[in-house]
């Protein structure tokens, strides 16, 4: 071959235990590919094949997303694609779409757009009228789903919480009284503080699960009630990939001890006021009750002096309930 011959395309295979395939053509577009989480044996036949089929692999870390390739002895080039260039990058990706190309787009682990940078160029990809065609496969909040033994009938992700302990109070007492499962990603030098919190404001008997390393060697489930795993991360840190859950409050008018507690944890950043209405509408009590127990808590010095500036407001007994 000649210096000025374009080089050869990567061949469109992949290979199991040495058992080479060729992959079938696919429909020009951008894939989203669910990646294993760990185990890299639980990646999907049609994952495989999209990955060998494509043009490019838009990735968060290319050597992360090697280490796959690599596995699967598939050839093709690939594209960093994060929080610090994707403004950068996306121009030249949605052309490559425009132009016809196939790109599969993963994270480092699971499934792409959870708690990774991969939205916005979804998002406008779509609205260029573009195809996005999701690949399923493994995903870490299903994974400690089934496995904590918790109701998964209905179940709400978190994300990332606030890393400052008050704004995390607040998120967490907007989903409190939520009849569903929880479930958020913690790093691991955050997971003790965190379920100190969750038992501050979910109920410190509420039942609990710390996730950890999900398919990999040292997997392992904690469950217990948060209080108890709050002190077990405490005493015990763990490490590595970390999936909080808490299961969902008990079918019960929400006490006064579990109201005083919201209320506590609203109260850091939040006039009563605010704190009353973000509390009544989650827990279904009428608005004056909570604001009178909020103005109560603060009369008494039962709860600590917000954080942020927030100030104590008039009484306004024309609430409405």
């Amino acid at each position: 071959m000649s210096r000025t011959d374009p080089p050869s395309p990567a061949p469109s295979t992949y290979a199991i235990d040495g058992q080479i395939t060729r992959a079938r053509p696919v429909e020009p577009a951008l894939y989203a590919v669910s990646t294993p989480i760990g185990n890299l044996g639980d990646v999907t036949l049609r994952a495989l094949e999209v990955l060998a089929a494509s043009d490019l692999v838009v990735c968060e870390d290319t050597r992360v997303t090697r280490t796959l390739l690599d596995r699967y002895a598939i050839r093709k080039p690939m594209a960093a694609y994060h929080d610090h260039n994707a403004a950068r990058e996306r121009p030249r990706l949605l052309a490559m779409l425009r132009g016809g190309k196939t790109l599969a787009l993963v994270s480092d682990a699971g499934t792409p757009l959870v708690s990774d940078p991969g939205y916005k160029l979804v998002e406008e990809a779509l609205a260029e009228g573009l195809k996005v065609i999701p690949i399923p496969g493994p995903s870490a909040i299903l994974a400690a789903l089934v496995a904590a033994g918790l109701p998964t009938d209905a179940f709400a992700f978190l994300g990332f919480l606030p890393p400052r302990s008050s704004a995390r109070r607040t998120r967490l007492a907007a989903f409190a009284a939520l009849p569903a499962t929880l479930v958020l990603y913690e790093a691991p030098h955050r997971a003790a503080e965190t379920l100190a919190d969750m038992a501050a404001v979910l109920g410190p008997g509420r039942p609990g699960v710390l996730a950890r390393e999900l398919t990999k060697r040292f997997e392992e489930i904690r469950r217990g009630t948060l209080e108890a795993l709050a002190a077990g991360a405490l005493a015990d840190p763990p490490r590595g990939e970390i999936v909080l859950l808490a299961g969902p409050p008990a079918e019960t008018e929400t006490g006064d001890d579990d109201l005083d507690a919201l209320l506590r944890a609203a109260l850091e950043t939040q006039g009563p006021g605010q704190a009353a209405a973000e509390i009544a509408k989650a827990t279904g009590r009428p608005r004056k009750e909570v604001y009178a127990r909020a103005r109560s808590l603060r009369a008494t010095g039962d709860e600590p002096e917000a954080s942020g500036g927030a100030r104590d407001e008039p009484d306004n007994p024309d609430l409405p309930s």
